[in-house]
Order: structure tokens, then C-alpha cells, then sequence
């Protein structure tokens, strides 16, 4: 009876654990991920400023423009879950990258100090959200290898704990600067 007991306590201690294991690991994701929509907060407050600075001289990439205040909006208006939100700001950052390639071909623009500091605060921004994605992504690293690795996918599979996505860079990020071209204009 009392190697019964002591399996059994010992049964509990291990689902227990595994119980605080898991919800220890998905509040780890929230709050990174709370930390990391800061910061694309503080983004979507920059763009306004932005897309207003440089549209007096980019007449020709009003559509980029519109793209940009579109994805904005709908990031700030709209309650998106963490998929919809990584999926919008890789489109936001896509966007962003267009229109800064695009402020190469005016250099009133370029030179405007408005600008300079409004690219420069994106710049820092861009920074802080890299770092946040970098936090963020490890944090549900380790929550996905927790609910999918022996044995504490069984008590996952009972919790109806699923996989995060990771917020991973857009394409057209991976690719390097044409450097040859940067400076040939």
C-alpha cells in the first residue's frame, strides 16, 4: 500500500509539474508578445508623421502611401490575434521597405531634416522591434518544443495548447542590398 501511495504521489508531482511547465511557457509567450506589440505600437504612431512628411514630394508613390495608412489603420483598429498581427507587419514592413528604396529617387526629400529624423526614429524603432521579434520568437521556441516533446505533449494534447507561429522576416528582407545599384544613383 505504501509503494502504491508513493507512485501515485509521485504521478502527481510529475503531472503537476508538467501542468506549471506548460502555463509557465504560454504566459512567457503572451507577455513577450505584449512587449513586442509595444513596440509595433510605437511603430504605427511614427507612420502618420511619416507618410505626412513625405507626401508633399512623392506624388508619384501615392499607392505605396495609401498601402502604408491601410495596414496602419488596420493594425490599430481591428483586434487581431497574434497570427493576423505577425502576417499585417511583415506586409508593414514589406511596405515600409518600398517606400524607403523609393525616397532614393528625391533628394529634396532626402535632405528635408523632418525627414531625417522621422527616418532616423524608424530606424530605432525597427531596432526595438527586431530585439522584441528575436525575444518573442525564442519564447515560443520553447513554448512549441514543450507541447510537442515527450511527455509533456500528453498533458498539451489535454490543455488544447496549440503551436504559435514565430514571427519570422518577410522575403524581400532576406535578400542583400544591391550595393552596386545604391550608390550608382
Amino acid at each position: 500500500m505504501e509503494t502504491f501511495l508513493v507512485v501515485a504521489g509521485l504521478i502527481f508531482l510529475l503531472v503537476v509539474f508538467m501542468y506549471n511547465t506548460l502555463i509557465s511557457k504560454k504566459n512567457q509567450v503572451d507577455t513577450i508578445y505584449a512587449g513586442l506589440d509595444a513596440v509595433l505600437k510605437k511603430r504605427h504612431d511614427l507612420l502618420p508623421n511619416l507618410v505626412a512628411s513625405v507626401q508633399e514630394y512623392m506624388v508619384h508613390e501615392s499607392i505605396t502611401l495609401e498601402k502604408i495608412t491601410e495596414l496602419r489603420i488596420k493594425a490599430m483598429t481591428h483586434s487581431l490575434d497574434s497570427r493576423e498581427t505577425i502576417a499585417l507587419e511583415k506586409q508593414l514592413s514589406s511596405m515600409l521597405g518600398n517606400l524607403m528604396v523609393a525616397v532614393e529617387n528625391y533628394p529634396t526629400l532626402k535632405a528635408n531634416e523632418n525627414f531625417l529624423h522621422l527616418q532616423a526614429t524608424l530606424s530605432e524603432v525597427e531596432e526595438q522591434i527586431s530585439a522584441a521579434r528575436r525575444a518573442y520568437n525564442q519564447s515560443v521556441n520553447d513554448y512549441n518544443n514543450a507541447i510537442e516533446m515527450f511527455p509533456t505533449n500528453f498533458m498539451a494534447g489535454l490543455m488544447h495548447l496549440e503551436r504559435k507561429e514565430v514571427f519570422s522576416i518577410p522575403k524581400q528582407e532576406r535578400s542583400s542590398v544591391d550595393v552596386k545599384n545604391l550608390f550608382q544613383k
